[in-house]
């Protein structure tokens, strides 16, 4: 390989030298010679620094189109979106195996289908045949839905190509999507985030609505690479135990509106249908007062939930090791709780296994079910059922203080609306919220002697 030759050039003129030397022969400066780094095959093909072409700076204000949310056609699903789909916007749907993505999906594209709008739904796992069997059943087969079954990217982005590009773009799922520019099976790292950025640029460019369908691994996180998630605008979680009917739709990402709104959904023969009041959805069957049943308002996003917080006692003999289990909130804030009733409270559960449920197979997240969930411990500890008109809401402190909470006021609004007439929280709301006598509460010890004694 021949040996690049040296330049250098003049910093007071730019004129180019191949032999240094003190004076400038173009300008007559003095020292103003400099040695450029010589340049290889490398460097100048890997050089980004030129050959583009310009781009356009545009200012925040500028005037442009003003992009208009489209309405999916069912309303759960809009508020967990913020609204609604966002033209160009890439959506990840995950959720386990059975728990009703497709049918979800197969219904927005009904409705948008239906609304006039293109709607196309590409199936990689099912065939054409099989997608239209579900629709029949639930009734969708009269949708002027779009439908194939493809899995080859370059097919499906050749097949757009020659069309107006559609209001939906359904990918189900990015999991057995290839392309052909990549080594390696469907699934794998580098076919899931090179498929991924084809379709996402594709509905980028065009103003298409993508729902990407995505996998989940055994622990509930959605499969693939991480950079997936980055790479989309909105990331949503499909959540529920099959066992039960209901299902909820859980934003975690949302670059276009607020997260952590929910919509509520119950599986029945037809698909989903929505819950538009899921407070009675998860209070339901609670006709006789029950020791260690409490109700808890929490809140998702906007929407005020109120939910069921089941414990259970039961007293082991000397030396046996009692379990700890958990169904719907987290174990170590548990534990934690219980240690602040012994430390605090002077309650005992060392000897005593402890259950703790959320009825529905809800999931909570909020801080605020601490008050709820001790005192659904201590009533089931003293076997005394707890006010049926009460709920309880506030954060635990380590030293048994009950902390302010967030949205106090919409939670006692709610409650007022199903008809619950007490409240007890932390002691920085008024004593009486539109219609609900509300009880503040300092310390966890005044919790344990109101439940103890029985008021």
């Amino acid at each position: 390989m021949a040996k690049p030759k040296r330049r250098y050039i003049c910093a007071a003129c730019g004129s180019v030298t191949h032999r240094w030397q003190g004076q400038c022969a173009d300008c007559g400066e003095w020292n103003t010679l400099a040695e450029e780094a010589p340049t290889t095959v490398f460097s100048a093909k890997h050089d980004l620094s030129s050959g583009g072409r310009a781009i356009q700076f545009e200012a925040l204000d500028a005037p442009g189109e003003k992009l208009s949310r489209r309405s999916t056609g069912l309303a759960e699903f809009d508020r967990a979106l913020g609204g609604g789909l966002v033209p160009g916007s890439a959506v990840l749907m995950g959720g386990d195996p059975g728990i009703g993505k497709s049918t979800l999906l197969l219904q927005a594209a009904a409705a948008i289908a239906r609304s006039g709008a293109d709607a196309v739904y590409i199936s990689g796992e099912e065939a054409a045949g099989q997608v239209r069997m579900r629709a029949e059943r639930l009734g969708l087969a009269d949708a002027p839905i779009l439908l194939a079954a493809a899995t080859s990217v370059r097919d499906i982005l050749t097949t757009l190509a020659g069309m107006a590009p559609p209001k939906l773009l359904v990918i189900d799922s990015i999991q057995t999507m290839h392309s052909d520019q990549i080594e390696g099976a469907p699934g794998t790292v580098s076919q899931v985030r090179a498929s991924a950025f084809e379709l996402i640029r594709y509905a980028k460019e065009n103003g298409t609505a993508l729902v990407l369908v995505g996998h989940v691994t055994k622990d509930g996180s959605i499969a693939g690479p991480r950079v997936l998630e980055h790479m989309v605008d909105v990331v949503m979680s499909f959540e529920g135990e099959r066992s039960h009917q209901y299902r909820i739709l859980r934003c975690i990402k949302n670059r276009f509106g607020p997260v952590d709104e929910i919509g509520v959904f119950a599986m029945e023969g037809a698909g989903l249908a929505e819950v538009g009041n899921p407070s009675m959805l998860f209070l339901s069957g609670r006709e006789q007062p029950v020791a260690g049943s409490a109700v808890f308002p929490a809140i998702e996003g906007t929407r005020p939930v109120l939910v069921e917080v089941q414990a259970l006692i039961v007293r082991l003999a000397s030396g046996a090791t009692p379990r700890r289990a958990v169904v719907g909130w987290d174990s170590g804030r548990l534990a934690m709780l219980l240690a602040v009733l012994e430390a605090r409270c002077g309650l005992s559960f060392s000897s005593a296994e402890v259950y703790l449920n959320v009825a529905g197979g809800y999931r909570l997240a909020d801080p605020a079910a601490d008050l709820a969930v001790a005192a659904a411990l201590v009533s089931a500890l003293a076997d005394k059922p707890l006010p049926a008109d009460a709920v309880w809401f506030g954060e635990v402190s380590l030293a048994g203080e009950i902390r302010p909470v967030a949205h106090g006021g919409i939670r006692l609004r709610e409650a007022a609306k199903l008809g619950f007439g007490r409240a007890f929280g932390p002691a920085d709301l008024p004593a009486k919220q539109d219609g609900t006598r509300f009880t503040p509460l300092a310390l966890l010890p005044n919790l344990v002697d109101r439940i103890m004694s029985g008021a």
